[in-house]
């Protein structure tokens, strides 16, 4: 079926079912950014295909709610559909609670999918609607119910993580948790967000494209650990092990029947903004709630010696593969036909060449002229583009080893460039330099940073629509949090401090429509420094070691502290990966870093 014949099936589904409104989240049951093919329903509805959007549906219009970084690809997918593009964010432009609470009449009814809406948000709309007597009808899934094909939930092999990678063992971490619980006088742990459970438990899967993760639910008590999963996904030995640290597997739906049965006496933690509103509201009213963020949250964010070890060691292997991956494509594009899927194939293979490579951290983002304006541009058959020996490339393009998650962006140059070009590529490098430079004082958060990578842009009047970092997990999600860099606080989301262990990307960026798109990023630990009479200082290690494009770069433009800063990091870069090439090899590294 087409989108519009879609649309006209769900909204005669809606008239049935008395629900003048639904709401389409991008959201599984657990919250997860990326979620499996079963769980991709706003998709279904839109024909949209990208990360973060949702969906209403009325009679008389339908909307999709995108953040910056899709505007350019919403507004193609969404061509012909009848769905309306709001560009969250944009002056005027209602956010999707706003435009609920001036779209619906009084005693109208808003559905949704419950497993698929956070308690927090379900909370917010009740409140927010509750003058106009909006009715709500939260069990269900209208999508299923037309989607005939849908795929099946994903049933992957569970692997366990040793704890030479994973740095402290399962039955330590539930400790640990046991511990925090007992500080807060709580008997029941609630955790629903899979990187957290994978985390927890030193277990990855397959459930989610490109995210390792198991779908499951934990519930932890002072005695028992019960994981809701589907047990075939589990091998004897994993489960064996699983019980011996006192972890028991369930039926994965089995979850909210359990809930119900908590006694009236239990004080329960869980995390609102992440645990689904159906379970909540499956949790008996008298029984006690604490909403605060995972006890997890912070433990996974903060990488143990070993991670931080470990992810060394990725970076460079990573490095390697990127290195000869630039290298190929400088060399060849004038030589052979190269397309953007095709590059991506070629990357897949350097990196498949290095020990302890699992797979890619996120789909690859080759993204070839215009293309790169699109910030998360993803190229499939049909928009499949040759690259050209003039102008730039965009690779954003990551990769999961056992020994971590790599998330690594490169501009490069094929060909002739534009002053204009090399201006941004310039101004965007700047800012990628002088904040991984940062010096700071314990305590700050990535607002207060945020200014150094956005600075160089800033200064013409320019900007990036997106978020100037993220957290990136450990062999789990490339997109980690609570750590971040950005200027401005977002709600309920407040940026945490700044801790020695955190790995955080560094991607300023650039984009003009129908033009180009350039982004640089680098992942950077989070370090101490010097402590001084003023305090403890930080500072940030740069894990990533590939070189920048020093064809793009307009040198004048630099201060000497910036061509001093860029020179020491291609010097490390040299150090670091020349070891493990060939002579060739060698000598093309020795030129792309060398000494501006």
């Amino acid at each position: 079926m087409k989108i519009t014949e879609r649309l006209n099936v769900l909204r005669e589904l809606m008239k049935e079912k008395k629900i003048d409104a639904y709401l389409v989240p991008t959201d599984d049951f657990h919250g997860s950014e990326y979620v499996g093919d079963y769980f991709k329903c706003r998709k279904y509805i839109t024909g949209f295909t990208g990360s973060a959007g949702t969906a209403v549906i009325m009679q008389d219009m339908a909307g999709l709610w995108t953040d910056g970084r899709y505007f350019i690809q919403a507004a193609d997918q969404l061509r012909g559909s009848t769905i309306e593009l709001f560009r969250s964010g944009e002056p005027g432009v209602p956010t999707v609670h706003q435009f609920l609470a001036e779209k619906l009449e009084k005693s109208m009814c808003l559905g949704f999918d419950g497993r698929t809406v956070s308690a927090k948000e379900a909370e917010e709309l009740e409140k927010l609607l509750e003058e106009k007597n909006i009715t709500f009808a939260v069990n269900e899934d209208l999508i299923g119910e037309i989607w005939r094909e849908r795929p099946a939930l994903s049933c992957e092999p569970v692997m366990e993580l040793d704890v030479k990678w994973a740095g402290e063992s399962r039955k330590d971490k539930i400790a640990g948790i046991r511990e925090q619980m007992k500080a807060k006088k709580a008997n029941i742990f609630i955790l629903t967000s899979l990187d957290d459970i994978a985390w927890l438990l030193n277990i990855r899967g397959n459930d989610i494209h490109c995210c390792p993760v198991v779908l499951s639910y934990l519930i932890m008590t002072d005695t028992e650990v019960r994981l809701y999963a589907n047990a075939a996904a589990f091998s004897e030995e994993i489960c064996t092990n699983l019980a011996g640290d006192g972890v028991k597997i369930y039926p994965y739906e089995d979850v909210y029947s359990y809930v119900q049965t908590i006694s009236e006496d239990k004080k329960i933690l869980l995390s609102k903004d992440s645990v689904n509103s159906r379970l909540v509201s499956n949790i008996p009213c008298n029984v006690t709630i604490v909403d605060e963020p995972n006890l997890t949250l912070l433990p996974k964010a903060v990488k143990n010696q070993t991670e931080m070890d470990n992810e060394r060691t990725a970076h460079i292997k990573d490095g390697v593969a990127v290195t000869k991956f630039i290298r190929w494509m400088k060399t060849n594009v004038a030589k052979e036909r190269i397309t953007e899927l095709g590059a991506a194939e070629k990357l897949y293979q350097f990196r498949s060449e290095q020990e302890h490579f699992i797979g890619d951290s996120f789909d690859p983002i080759i993204a070839y002229g215009k293309h790169a304006a699109i910030v998360h541009y993803s190229a499939t058959e049909e928009t499949d583009i040759p690259l050209e020996a003039r102008g730039m490339v965009l690779a954003d393009t990551g990769g999961h080893y056992l020994e971590g998650t790599t998330d690594i962006t490169r501009t490069i140059v094929l060909g002739p460039v534009t002053e204009k070009e090399k201006k941004y590529f310039t101004a965007v490098l700047r800012g990628n330099l002088n904040l991984a430079a940062a010096k700071f004082k314990y305590g700050c958060t990535g607002l207060n940073l945020d200014y150094l990578a956005r600075g160089p842009l800033w200064e013409f009047g320019e900007d990036y629509n997106h978020g100037t970092g993220h957290g990136v997990g450990y062999l789990l999600n490339v997109h980690e949090g609570p750590n971040s860099f950005r200027w401005k606080n977002l709600p309920g989301n407040p940026a945490p401090v700044l801790e020695e262990g955190m790995i955080t990307s560094d991607e300023p960026g650039y984009y003009l429509e129908n033009e180009f798109g350039i982004r640089h990023e680098n992942l950077v630990l989070c370090k101490k420094a010097e402590k001084t009479p003023f305090g403890q200082f930080m500072c940030f290690e740069s894990l990533t070691m590939v070189p920048f494009d020093l064809d793009g770069v307009d040198t004048e433009q630099m201060s000497d502290r910036e061509r001093k800063l860029l020179n020491e990091y291609h010097k490390k870069v040299y150090v670091t990966i020349a070891p493990y090439l060939d002579e060739e090899e060698k000598e093309w590294l020795r030129q792309a870093t060398r000494e501006i």
